[in-house]
C-alpha cells in the first residue's frame, strides 16, 4: 500500500467533459501525474457511486469544507470511485454543490490497485471497488494517507484532513 513519502502513481483516469472550452464532450483521459505536479491535491477514494455513505456523508463533507481546504492551500480536491466517467458525472449532478470537487472516474481500477487499496465487493454485487481512503499530495509527493476500516468513514473524511492542515500538515 502507498504510504506517506511516496511519489503518486502515473496512472491515466477520465473525467467527464461536457463540452466547454477544447475539450470535446464525453470522458477524457488525464495523466494523473501532469493534474497534480507543482500543485496541492486532496485525494479521496471510495467504493462508489451513489452508494449510501459516500452520498450522504463523504463527498458532502468534501463540498462544505472545500473553501476551507482552499484556504489551507489546497488546490485541487478529487473524489476517485471505480465506476465510469458517465456515471461519475450524473453523481456530481446530484449534489448542489459543482466544479468545487472532481468527479473522477478510475474505471479500470488502475489507481486503486496501484495505491494498493481494491478491495473484492463482489460477495454485494458491486465486483472491486476501493476502499475509502483520502490523501494529500504535494508536487506528486504523498503527505497524508489514511485508510478507513471496512463500513467505516472516520479518518477519511473533509474534518480530518483539515486539522492535519491546520497543524501545519505538508506545510
Amino acid at each position: 500500500m502507498i504510504k506517506t513519502g511516496d511519489l503518486l502513481p502515473e496512472v491515466t483516469l477520465h473525467e467527464y467533459s461536457d463540452g466547454q472550452g477544447a475539450c470535446p464532450i464525453g470522458p477524457q483521459a488525464f495523466s494523473l501525474h501532469e493534474r497534480c505536479r507543482g500543485k496541492r491535491v486532496v485525494i479521496f477514494g471510495l467504493p462508489g457511486a451513489f452508494t449510501p455513505t459516500c452520498s450522504e456523508r463523504h463527498v458532502p463533507g468534501y463540498l462544505e469544507a472545500a473553501k476551507a481546504l482552499f484556504a489551507a492551500g489546497v488546490d485541487e480536491i478529487l473524489c476517485v470511485a471505480v465506476n465510469d466517467a458517465f456515471v461519475m458525472n450524473a453523481w456530481g449532478k446530484t449534489f448542489p454543490v459543482q466544479g468545487e470537487v472532481g468527479m473522477i472516474s478510475d474505471g479500470n481500477c488502475a489507481l486503486t490497485d496501484a495505491l494498493g487499496l481494491a478491495q473484492d465487493s463482489s460477495a454485494r454485487g458491486m465486483g472491486r471497488r476501493s476502499q475509502r481512503y483520502a490523501l494529500l499530495a504535494d508536487n506528486l509527493v504523498v503527505r497524508r494517507i489514511e485508510v478507513d476500516a471496512p463500513g467505516k468513514l472516520d479518518v477519511s473524511d473533509a474534518q480530518s484532513m483539515l486539522k492535519f492542515l491546520g497543524e501545519g500538515g505538508a506545510a
